[in-house]
């Protein structure tokens, strides 16, 4: 196992917070040293951001935790903290688990949320061109050349920091394996990590997870690949990308809205401060996670299709069901559900499914197969 180091930098009775305010439920932030292989800061110290979530009466506790170590992972644009903990009350994924018992954890890789941001993410010329538009004439007078036309970061330096945070996890709960949840891009973060440490990983739920049958299975021949280095997010482009993904009368309250984007601006102090206020993440170059890996996968698997996503179709879960070499694995149809689910009106029925699937190792007592829920 990797030397790994880490501080944790504030315990909070959550008690203080409206969300928890009746539960006893404790947040407790780590860093993760690790050594990056991200090409924008190849060979630096990054820190990553770890999340924790866990009941007040367990937390840092000596007892067995096998089966009971949760660590979720983000997409391509939300950092985790966001994504799965929404300070808004019954929105988050990862006190759900808490209350039930898990230890939880979210991790931002490299450039993503309190994570270490790669310097040229503080550049807004290395954003494309039709991305820098939206500074001028505010901060730009015109659109810039990039000072590093490079993408930020890779799909094996997100392996590398999921590595470390797993191990860090290993070692301060005395457990041989964690389970994964991951969202989106995360798919090929979390599963295609598993498939190259099957002995680090117990089982994986998948929302919306990006998957390609035909994604290469090498990496590019040069790194860093030629590119923008970041992208980013503005609260009118959060909002028409939700909207467009709408099949059901009041499918997300507003409130829950507001609550998600504050949290994303509170998680990019820089960001925050361009225009009236955007979310940057990172590039990242993907390879591997295609239909020869998952053929080999043996991870057991939930995998959730949100009904009316536009931005992983449905027929490209149902392709990773097909193909997953797994025993065990179910194929969730959710119904009234965008890309994000979790932050919407059948998000307990995601939040549920989760639970059975770690605790009970089936949803609705099955372990293979499909089901509809919510409609």
């Amino acid at each position: 196992m990797r030397k790994i180091t880490a501080s944790i930098a504030s315990l909070l009775m959550m008690a203080m917070q409206p969300l928890i305010a009746q539960q006893e439920v404790l947040s407790i932030d780590h860093y993760v040293s690790n050594i990056s292989k991200a090409p924008a800061m190849l060979g630096e110290v990054a820190q990553i951001y770890v999340r924790e979530r866990t009941q007040q009466s367990t937390g840092l506790r000596g007892e067995n935790l096998a089966g009971r170590v949760v660590l979720f992972i983000h997409g391509a644009g939300t950092p985790a903290e966001v994504a799965f903990d929404v300070p808004y009350e019954g929105f988050s994924w990862m006190a759900y688990l808490a209350k039930a018992g898990y230890d939880t954890f979210a991790m931002d890789t490299t450039g993503y949320g309190r994570s270490t941001r790669p310097n040229v993410m503080n550049d807004i010329c290395n954003l494309a061109e039709g991305q820098q538009q939206a500074f001028v004439p505010s901060l730009l007078a015109e659109p810039c050349s990039a000072s590093y036309p490079f993408a930020t970061t890779t799909i094996e330096s997100d392996w590398d920091d999921i590595d470390a945070v797993v191990d860090y996890l290993r070692e301060i709960r005395g457990v041989d394996k964690v389970h994964l949840v991951a969202w989106s891009l995360g798919g090929p973060r979390s599963a295609g990590y598993a498939a190259q440490y099957p002995d680090k990983v117990e089982r994986i739920v998948l929302l919306a997870p990006a998957y390609g049958r035909d994604r290469s299975s090498n990496p590019p021949n040069s790194i860093p690949v030629p590119g923008a280095a970041f992208t980013k997010q503005s609260l009118q482009d959060f909002t028409a990308n939700w909207n467009r993904q709408l099949g059901c009368e009041n499918q997300y309250q507003q409130a829950v809205s507001d609550a998600v984007w504050q949290a994303m601006l509170d998680s990019d102090p820089v960001g925050s401060t361009w225009g009236t206020g955007v979310r940057r993440a990172p590039n990242t170059t993907t390879w591997g996670w295609n239909q020869q890996v998952v053929s080999q996968t043996q991870t057991p698997m939930l995998l959730v299709s949100p009904a009316h996503d536009r931005q992983v179709p449905a027929a490209r879960v149902r392709d990773l069901f097909e193909d997953l070499g797994a025993d065990e694995k179910v194929l969730l149809d959710l119904a009234c559900s965008s890309h994000n689910a979790m932050w919407e009106i059948n998000h307990e029925i995601l939040y549920d499914a989760t639970l059975q699937w770690l605790r009970d190792e089936s949803v609705d007592g099955i372990k293979n197969g499909e089901l509809k829920k919510g409609y």
